[in-house]
């Protein structure tokens, strides 16, 4: 049992509240445990320049950590004028891993800004973010269609992710900051309701991994997707026929 109760393959509780804010055209708030993000879709009538004129459109993310949500108050990046290494990395993987899921045809020459705010970390923010991103998104669409902008959903399949690493020698699914940090092993898994792969992030923190290891993380977190999934479907309700049209 670990410090919370779990066992090594269940994940923390869960739970989603959509459309909570008023000016988004989409918006989630998701937390898994004790890690809360607040997701919000935007939609804008422009499109990156090498994107003009091809009328397709792009979805892209920002995301950022509030001072207050980790242990020790975390300067705001635009205080300091620079952008951290480790957001860029985590804005540009929810952007790929949400436009992995679109057909940008559809959207036509606008911009979906996915915005992804940690008000408070405890582990997995980043599988977080793009677990709400996507919730977000499918209410941004629905947004967007009630209001005759696009003719059809151009989502194709549900999005989740989910961490997993190894702890004390044991694979376990999504990792607590406390397990997290003392990580062996560190993993992300993005995945399609389709049972298929969108990203492996995996980095041994200490001594290298065998491949036995490997294929065990990827099994515990193809079965914790599988729930989350389910989550997201409770969650969505009527919205769910813009992501099963093709079911």
């Amino acid at each position: 049992m670990r410090q919370d109760g779990r066992s090594n393959t269940s994940t923390r509780q869960i739970s989603i509240t959509t459309d909570f804010m008023l000016h988004a055209n989409g918006s989630a708030l998701i937390k898994f445990g004790n890690t809360k993000v607040i997701c919000t879709a935007t939609v804008e009538e422009r499109v990156p320049p090498f994107l003009k004129g091809s009328g397709r459109g792009w979805i892209t993310s920002e995301y950022s950590m509030l001072p207050a949500s980790t242990h020790v108050r975390k300067a705001r990046e635009s205080s300091r004028g620079q952008v951290e290494g480790r957001t860029q990395e985590i804005q540009r993987l929810i952007g790929r891993a949400l436009r992995s899921v679109v057909n940008l045809d559809l959207l036509g020459e606008r911009t979906i800004w996915i915005d992804c705010d940690v008000i408070q970390a405890d582990g997995g923010t980043r599988t977080a973010a793009i677990t709400g991103g996507f919730i977000a998104l499918v209410s941004c669409i629905n947004s967007m269609m009630a209001r005759g902008l696009i003719k059809e959903s151009p989502i194709n399949n549900y999005i989740a992710a989910v961490s997993v690493g190894i702890y004390n020698g044991e694979e376990m699914l999504d990792l607590c900051y406390e397990e997290d940090s003392n990580a062996e092993v560190d993993m992300n898994i993005v995945m399609t309701d389709s049972n298929e792969f969108i990203e492996l992030q995996g980095t041994a923190e200490g001594a290298p991994f065998s491949d036995e290891s490997l294929k065990k993380l990827i099994a515990i977190g193809q079965a914790g997707i599988v729930g989350i999934i389910g989550i997201q479907k409770e969650t969505l309700g009527d919205m769910n026929k813009l992501v099963m049209k093709w079911e």
